[in-house]
């Protein structure tokens, strides 16, 4: 959806790259009481005290919910404090992170060739993982932070979005612009909160919209992928070759690969060993992807108010997952640093992190993953609201919205 003057343009890309910013609703808890993530509000004395934001992250499923950053901080400022070794490119760690990617892909496949029906789900759920893997080291190379060799870079990348179907020269295009505009309400081309207009523009539209960014979220990478990178006419003229160069790369594997495993083990073994694994994938990469950029405190804003070292230092959030996925998804989720600078290789961003908890802990938004977090998330962050950053859609629309009233419902709320 473009947005002019006096009009409203729909699309399906506007569901997918619109949005906004939240609604402070708290509530006071103890750690060790399961209540609900969505809360009745509470008038604080001070939006910027800290007791105020001990119970934000308490009832958003946080660790900590950073203090304002001040607008006299720029971008430059908060890089100049990292060391300059966080960004110097190591090829043999860089190679280490492609050798364990297919070391425990390969594994997956073994272990979905060899587990029974009941073991299928937990070897589909390392195998997804494990491609993650392949596409943090893609997203390295976009970034211009896994090699000096700038072919070599384009080659890994290009290798490395193969199985995940994703071209790799109009992801990194499309991604550059995320990182340069990140939370900022037009430009941003990852994720957005979904417009009022849009919401009220049909009621299929808005059905649609509702499971999208209800029930569906985790999985809403698929429709991203599929609509914006596919489609010639979302590039600069410039762009359009190295496009083309990827896209007949994918097209190219799906015309050999896919033929070749459903000829060696049906279409169930193209379902098996592709299919799941593949969904596994976006999994993470919208639950990831979300997560980072996405809570009630969290603004979008418009061009004009946009600030840089806010979104990207106050803005992005780090979120601590269990060891095993960290391990295969190579620390992507070590996110604030990664947006500070995008140059900083993927094994430097706990060395970065640090330094930035030390010149700059107050400011920063942490998590552990929790499934008040992800209820948060679910139920609360929909409609943008220049006011309140997000309306959910229960709120504009109870009879409608049965799907969050049955996430409320069926989803954990421990933290």
């Amino acid at each position: 959806m473009s947005i002019q003057t006096g009009n409203w343009h729909l699309t399906w890309d506007r569901l997918l790259v619109k949005g906004e910013n939240h609604k402070k609703w708290v509530i006071p808890m103890r750690r060790t009481r399961t209540v609900q993530a969505v809360a009745a509000p509470v008038t604080p004395s001070s939006a910027d005290s800290a007791e105020y934001r001990k119970q934000l992250a308490e009832s958003y499923g946080f660790r900590q919910i950073g203090e304002p950053l001040p607008d006299s901080i720029t971008l430059k400022d908060v890089m100049d404090t990292l060391p300059k070794k966080v960004f110097e490119i190591d090829d043999m760690k860089a190679w280490k992170s492609v050798l364990v990617s297919v070391t425990s892909y390969a594994f997956g496949l073994f272990m979905i060739s060899k587990a029974p029906w009941y073991l299928l789900p937990f070897a589909w759920a390392w195998t997804g993982t494990a491609v993650t893997g392949f596409f943090v080291i893609g997203h390295d190379c976009a970034h211009k932070s896994f090699s000096r060799n700038k072919l070599v870079e384009d080659i890994v990348g290009t290798l490395a979005f193969l199985p995940l179907i994703y071209p790799y020269e109009p992801w990194r295009f499309k991604h550059d612009r995320h990182h340069a505009k990140t939370n900022m309400l037009e430009e941003d081309t990852a994720w957005h909160p979904v417009w009022k207009a849009e919401f009220d523009s049909s009621p299929i539209l808005r059905k649609a919209i509702i499971f999208g960014y209800g029930p569906f979220r985790p999985w809403m990478s698929i429709a991203h992928w599929l609509l914006l990178h596919f489609d010639l006419k979302k590039f600069r003229s410039n762009e359009i070759q190295r496009v083309k160069i990827s896209l007949a790369c994918v097209f190219g594997f799906m015309a050999i690969g896919w033929p070749l495993i459903i000829y060696k083990a049906g279409i169930m073994g193209w379902i098996k060993f592709w299919l799941m694994p593949w969904l596994g994938y976006h999994f993470w990469m919208s639950t990831f992807t979300m997560v980072h950029h996405t809570a009630p405190h969290i603004p979008f804003k418009s061009s004009d108010e946009w600030n840089a070292a806010q979104a990207q230092l106050n803005g992005t959030v780090h979120c601590d997952y269990p060891s095993w996925i960290e391990i295969l998804c190579h620390d992507i989720n070590v996110h604030i640093p990664h947006h500070v600078s995008s140059r900083i290789p993927h094994y430097n961003l706990r060395m970065a992190h640090k330094s930035l908890q030390e010149n700059w802990g107050k400011y920063l938004n942490e998590a552990k993953w929790n499934w008040r977090l992800m209820k948060t998330i679910m139920t609360l962050c929909h409609v943008y609201d220049k006011e309140e950053n997000y309306v959910a859609f229960d709120q504009l629309a109870p009879e409608e919205s049965q799907p969050v009233a049955f996430l409320k419902i069926v989803m954990p709320d421990y933290a």
